[in-house]
């Protein structure tokens, strides 16, 4: 005779809840996927592309038909199409307005400014996820709080700092200052990927005689790819399109990046605009060609610890 099992109550509130939630996803994905829905959506992404696509068209314009008696609006080159590649020939090559050396200067600020707080971080992070010492929880929250300190309170302090030190005729106030800004979230976000990495894999790797030092290069840093990706983008768009700490603290034209040129070049050429637009276009390569490159790590590194279970 075959026994049934009763159900328990906590059971079946677990039961209801579960296909409550499944209900309400059920709704909000009806909801979001509804034609209006994806009208509303399409409207808003040819809204917020508009000014880009004018931008970019103006990128390629002659100045003849940008300012003057003959100007004419961006969007009647698809009436009258005229395009030429001197605007990008003149922010290129073009001697006063040209960007390559602070193209340059901006990789050689990004790449470091995105190693360093990396290396840092994931040192911090595996010590407050896998190693107990006292007040490791009351220093966790201490160094994420430090994100809402506003950097611009900090400018004066760093320089006079980097001053003392014979630093300000360098890179490293930007690779330090970059560094300090981005490492709480750094650290916070690779801590909380190291947490959902199950305790059995460390346990088993102590059991076989790894330490500190082989159970992180061996068994954590494989596994931390999407995060360290994920804070590799955030931290290199953040950088390479920062424009407040390099006009601060690489203020001379053989520091300053390609974002303090552009600034220059958008007063400086006030009347050529169509020049100034080209650059735009210019400095967004690289990110957008980074992005594109690691955006499948992005979402998956940012959810890290988000969800339990």
């Amino acid at each position: 005779m075959t026994q049934i099992a009763p159900v328990l109550p906590e059971e079946s509130n677990m039961t209801r809840r579960a296909l409550k939630a499944s209900e309400r996803a059920s709704d909000a994905k009806t909801k979001l996927s509804s034609p209006w829905a994806s009208a509303v959506a399409i409207i808003l992404a040819i809204l917020w592309t508009l000014p880009t696509l004018g931008l970019f068209i103006t990128s390629f314009r002659k100045p003849a038909d940008i300012s003057g008696p003959t100007a004419t609006g961006w969007w009647t080159i698809f009436t009258n199409p005229s395009f030429s590649l001197d605007n990008y020939d003149k922010v290129l090559t073009g001697g006063a307005s040209s960007l390559g050396s602070f193209f340059l200067n901006s990789f050689v600020i990004t790449i470091p400014a995105v190693i360093i707080p990396i290396a840092l971080a994931l040192l911090a992070a595996y010590a407050f996820a896998w190693i107990p010492f006292k007040g490791r929880n009351f220093l966790f929250v201490a160094i994420f709080a430090l994100q809402v300190v506003p950097i611009q309170v900090t400018l004066i302090p760093l320089q006079s700092q980097y001053v003392a030190w014979g630093l300000a005729a360098s890179f490293w106030p930007v690779w330090l200052s970059h560094t300090i800004f981005g490492l709480p979230l750094a650290i916070f976000l690779l801590h909380n990927f190291m947490k959902e990495i199950p305790r059995e894999i460390i346990e088993a790797a102590r059991v076989d005689g790894a330490g500190h030092v082989k159970i992180f290069f061996r068994v954590l840093l494989p596994l931390l790819v999407p995060a360290i990706a994920s804070f590799g983008i955030f931290q290199f768009l953040w950088v390479w399109n920062d424009l407040l700490v390099a006009i601060v603290f690489a203020p001379s034209a053989n520091l300053a990046p390609l974002t303090a040129r552009l600034a220059e070049l958008s007063g400086t050429q006030g009347a050529n605009w169509q020049l100034p637009a080209a650059g735009a276009f210019v400095s967004m390569a690289v990110p957008l060609i980074v992005f594109l490159a690691l955006q499948r790590y992005f979402v998956r590194g940012l959810l890290a610890g988000g969800v339990k279970g």
